[in-house]
């Protein structure tokens, strides 16, 4: 799915800045009033802007349409800052990775809500992930490394797999810690996990 919405949201773009004659920049203002639109047409009728534990129907609408739009307004902003800015590819992945820094910063040290910094943060990887893929396919001699679509995607699936497979251990160590520790075990101990696993047993014998 979120495949789906960056291809369409590619395809929108192009629409938005060369079907229509918009250009990049105001098709990135459209865009960004669309997700403000949108967030607020969400909260007003569900309550609030959900975007990690979505179970109603009508929070998944409002998200995939957020993510669709998110991924337009990603691409126009992309191509503007990379080329009507001229700060190229390697300029505007240090702009954008800059400001996605800004946003983890805020996200420790001030109040702003959650909902604003995921989907401010969620816009900007949009253009970072395009102009990092535009490093790698652009020939050298337009800033880019030249390895080519299929080389640059066999590149990026090996990082995607890479970094789930990282996630689903990281998520499933976690669990294991909570186990041990609601059983006042030491975490990550091998005897931990022993004791664990004998002590019901030996419980049950004492019963016997």
């Amino acid at each position: 799915m979120v495949v789906a919405t960056t291809t369409v949201g590619t395809t929108t773009s192009d629409f938005f800045d060369r079907t229509l004659g918009l250009g990049y920049i105001k098709a990135s203002i459209i865009l960004s009033v669309g997700v403000v639109i949108v967030l607020g047409i969400w909260r007003t009728v569900t309550g609030k802007t959900e975007f990690e534990n979505i179970v109603r129907r009508s929070d998944e609408f409002f998200y995939w349409l957020t993510i669709l739009i998110a991924n337009t307004l990603g691409t126009a902003l992309g191509d503007y800052v990379a080329t009507d800015l001229g700060l190229g590819f390697g300029g505007c992945a240090a702009a954008f990775s800059g400001l996605l820094i800004i946003i983890v910063a805020a996200h420790f040290f001030t109040r702003i809500p959650k909902s604003v910094l995921f989907w401010s943060a969620y816009v900007l990887t949009r253009p970072l992930g395009v102009t990092l893929g535009d490093t790698l396919t652009k020939p050298r001699n337009e800033g880019g490394l030249s390895l080519g679509r299929v080389s640059s995607s066999v590149v990026i699936f090996a990082f995607m797999v890479g970094f789930v497979v990282f996630a689903e251990r990281r998520s499933r160590m976690e669990a294991f810690r909570d186990v041990l520790s609601t059983r006042g075990l030491a975490v990550g101990s091998i005897p931990g996990l022993a004791a664990a696993l004998v002590r019901p047993a030996i419980r049950e014998a004492d019963h016997v």
